[in-house]
């Protein structure tokens, strides 16, 4: 049977865009569907904005601590700061962004592009606007969208997800923030510091649940010194609008109370964006939490492939683009690739930052029992953070019982920067005493790596056995 198209990506974010340029550097005629815009949710609503908001948060941050680095400014101690037009920036820098996503970087590449919502009408058709295209195989790379909880009275009030979030014109003098996972707290923290008075509902024992306990534990002391209001074990019961404010009913040990604020902010999660590709008629399997795939990213149609947000099970653009290559190759090579998810990575933007590799504490003593190492190294210690008065934080790694990194999570200053230097050890099967070999610049936040493998080595070298044994033999 003769095609229209090798493949058909559905979806232009950062999978689909990954994805279809390698299936037509391979020679393919592709075609990319995208409903909404080119650029995915990360550009528009999502990674890029969100960090603009945080950097003006932390510009922010810093002009009301001029007097830790004995500065001032009109002979006064604090600087007023109206925080209102914060998100003009924000727009400036998402401006900026979608510029290299637009149509013509697809078509310059030979790539063909509809702007529409594409449906399955079999196995190998979809229908898109009112065309009917064919393709031997598909790559879905939808995204997701943020999953907004049926909570009685939510419905009847205005609330802000990530994807209207920064279409405000003014931030309000108050929010409340639905959800202590990553979104949740980056927002949260930023509009905190840019003045908006922030109270975060996670119904979780702990804020960033995913993250190692003994270092969300320290940055809950930072937030919370801040200002910013976190309720954890606290359920959301119900939303009302009365006298122009959000009242919201939340239970607390058994017991309700009611918090107002100006605007409410949901961050619950995401869910995957199949609704209207009709997968049943393509004999794809799907459930909640998106489209089911094998280890190749491999639907239940063999010939249609899903990768990103649409398939999970991770929700981050960099673990999309893993993914698209996979998917990628794996629809038109005739030789195949597996995915890997042992070395995933992600940082939470905080202030100050928490990167997170591999295994929690908790997570590698239930594996390993008590035969673990642990390594901590304090910000404190490190003579550059001295310097940028940057001295919250602590290093942690983790190591299986042979000395490799099962897990690694560091909180503190560009944290989501060196904690790369651990991954490649850690992705390459090297031990992290080989770090200690390597010259590190001084002074610098990456060098509390090389600190910690001398520990690690000096430990290496006293446990070991002939060294006890010359030890004990000496004793005699």
């Amino acid at each position: 049977m003769k095609y229209d198209y090798d493949v058909i990506v559905i979806g232009g974010g950062a999978a689909g865009y990954v994805s279809s340029k390698l299936v037509k550097g391979l020679g393919k005629k592709v075609l990319v569907v995208e409903r909404n815009r080119l650029g995915g949710e990360c550009s528009h609503s999502g990674c890029v904005p969100s960090k603009a908001f945080i950097k003006t948060s932390q510009v922010a941050y810093q002009l009301n601590k001029l007097n830790d680095y004995s500065l001032f400014i009109d002979n006064t101690d604090h600087v007023k700061l109206n925080g209102k037009k914060a998100l003009d920036y924000v727009r400036k820098i998402i401006d900026l962004t979608v510029e290299d996503h637009q149509p013509q970087s697809l078509t310059d590449y030979g790539i063909d592009l509809i702007m529409g919502t594409a449906s399955f009408l079999d196995p190998h058709t979809i229908q898109i606007n009112e065309k009917q295209l064919t393709a031997k195989k598909f790559i879905l790379t939808g995204g997701s969208a943020p999953f907004v909880p049926p909570i009685p009275g939510l419905d009847k009030v205005s609330y802000f997800t990530n994807e209207n979030f920064f279409d405000q014109k003014e931030l309000p003098e108050s929010m409340l923030v639905l959800g202590g996972g990553a979104i949740g707290i980056e927002l949260a923290q930023s509009l905190n510091r840019l003045g908006v008075q922030t109270t975060v509902v996670e119904m979780m024992d702990q804020i960033l649940f995913r993250e190692d306990q003994e270092l969300v534990e320290i940055l809950v002391k930072q937030l919370e010194q801040e200002g910013l209001n976190l309720l954890t074990k606290t359920k959301a019961v119900k939303v009302e609008y009365v006298d122009k404010k959000i009242h919201l009913t939340v239970e607390q040990e058994g017991q309700n109370k009611v918090i107002i604020g100006d605007q409410i902010l949901v961050a619950v999660g995401r869910k995957p964006n199949i609704e209207g590709l009709d997968l049943e008629k393509a004999s794809v399997k799907y459930n909640r939490k998106g489209i089911e795939v094998n280890e190749k990213l491999q639907t239940s149609a063999s010939h249609i492939f899903a990768c990103g947000d649409i398939a999970g099970p991770y929700q981050f653009s960099h673990m999309a683009e893993y993914q698209a290559v996979i998917a990628g190759k794996n629809a038109v090579l005739p030789f195949s690739s597996k995915v890997n998810y042992q070395h995933v990575l992600w940082t939470t933007f905080t202030a100050p930052e928490l990167a997170h590799a591999g295994l929690t504490e908790a997570e590698a003593r239930k594996q390993y029992g008590d035969r673990i190492q642990i390594y901590h190294y304090p910000y404190h210690y490190l003579d550059r953070a001295k310097a940028d008065s940057n001295m919250e934080g602590l290093a942690k790694i983790i190591l299986d019982p042979k000395g490799y990194i099962i897990g690694a999570h560091i909180l503190g200053y560009h944290a989501g920067e060196f904690i790369h230097e651990v991954q490649i050890l850690k992705t390459l099967g090297i031990k992290f005493t080989k770090i200690q070999k390597v010259i590190h610049g001084y002074p610098t936040y990456s060098d509390m790596i090389r600190q910690m493998g001398k520990i690690a080595f000096v430990d290496s070298i006293r446990n070991n056995f002939f060294v006890k044994l010359i030890g004990k033999l000496r004793k005699k």
